[in-house]
């Protein structure tokens, strides 16, 4: 669909924060109609959410107290990306150093972005199968709890409030999707180097 006509254009761009993993920004853009408004936005690297499946259905979660909201959140593992890094590699990383999980297969479901209105983040999505557990590599202040639950267990606590994090709450929608034949997964064995 043609879109030009909904488009804004930088015309100037002040740096308002930045701090060791985020930067804040105001741009001032040039409306489609020619007037001109600031947009305040917050400039993320990227991250990686990855739903990890169990051979016996289940799936492998986190709960982990998040300090701006103030609250335990149930989610699946997920971490940012290090500057440079590959998505695919950074997913590989983050479950292994969170929950000690290795897993034989990938897939890659999609992207995500989940603040539009302020924020660049993107969130890669992968499915991970032929889980083989091992010893957790947290980093230096991490705290959290890893558990499983059943797909139905899953949903039920998306449905009364239990979770409320936007990408296990997206992650969620894919896992029922594929479970149920209407999403497929183009599914690539882990080679000895790392990659699918």
């Amino acid at each position: 669909m043609p879109d030009s006509h909904l488009r804004e254009e930088a015309t100037d761009s002040e740096l308002l924060f930045e701090g060791n993993f985020l930067v804040a920004r105001r741009d001032t853009v040039r409306l489609p109609d020619g007037h001109s408004a600031t947009r305040e936005y917050v400039v993320h690297p990227g991250a990686v959410v990855v739903v990890p499946l169990l051979d016996d259905g289940r799936v492998v979660l986190e709960r982990q107290f998040r300090y701006p909201i103030g609250h335990v959140m149930t989610e699946f593992p997920a971490g940012k990306l290090d500057a440079g890094e590959d998505p695919f590699l950074c997913g590989q990383r983050e479950l292994l150093e969170e929950t000690g999980y290795r897993a034989r297969e990938w897939a890659h479901a999609g992207a995500m972005h989940l603040a539009v209105a302020y924020s660049t983040e993107i969130i890669h999505v992968y499915f991970a199968r032929g889980l083989e557990l091992g010893a957790r590599q947290l980093d230096h202040g991490e705290f959290l709890d890893v558990i499983t639950a059943t797909p139905e267990e899953l949903m039920g606590w998306c449905r009364d409030g239990t979770v409320t994090d936007a990408k296990t709450l997206t992650c969620t929608l894919w896992l029922q999707n594929v479970q149920s034949g209407a999403w497929s997964l183009d599914w690539q064995p882990l080679d000895g180097s790392g990659g699918a």
